[in-house]
């Protein structure tokens, strides 16, 4: 499936709340994607296949400051799960962080997120600590790490 990226706008937001909620237990606001938005250093990119519906299928945050890359959010639809679309995110935000002599991209991702883990994995990221309670009582974050330079 051909998958086109595109950079997000103040109209994508409604589609983007709606897979946030869908995807997290405790979703960003508004108000977060907003801020986001204004951010010099921040970017949002979103999934679109190329399929004839033209409905964003997912979306991922990134911040590129310095040397580092970090990757704040990344969510798929539900209806679009398992079609490869978080590893299109994933590459694009990673050949950014190349393109820009970014030396390491980094993310956190719940202890609990198998299917996350793996997908991280795949990109050669690696578990680099635990930071209790990040997520509230009993969800632990895994800082991952995939160094470029």
């Amino acid at each position: 499936m051909a998958i086109h990226i595109r950079n997000a706008t103040g109209r994508d937001l409604p589609r983007i709340i709606e897979i946030e909620r869908l995807a997290f237990p405790a979703p960003w606001t508004l108000a977060s994607f907003e801020r986001e938005l204004t951010l010099p250093f921040s970017r949002i990119v979103l999934a679109i296949p190329e399929n004839g519906t033209g409905a964003t299928a997912g979306f991922l945050c990134r911040w590129l400051i310095a040397d580092e890359c970090h990757i704040l959010n990344i969510a798929v639809h539900p209806e679009s799960r398992r079609l490869g679309i978080a590893s299109v995110l994933m590459s694009e935000s990673i050949n950014e962080a190349k393109s820009t002599g970014t030396n390491v991209v980094t993310l956190e991702v719940r202890r609990s997120n198998l299917a996350a883990r793996q997908l991280y994995r795949k990109f050669e990221f690696e578990e680099r600590r635990l930071r209790r309670h990040y997520y509230g009582p009993g969800e632990d974050a895994i800082i991952m790490e995939l160094r470029l330079g």
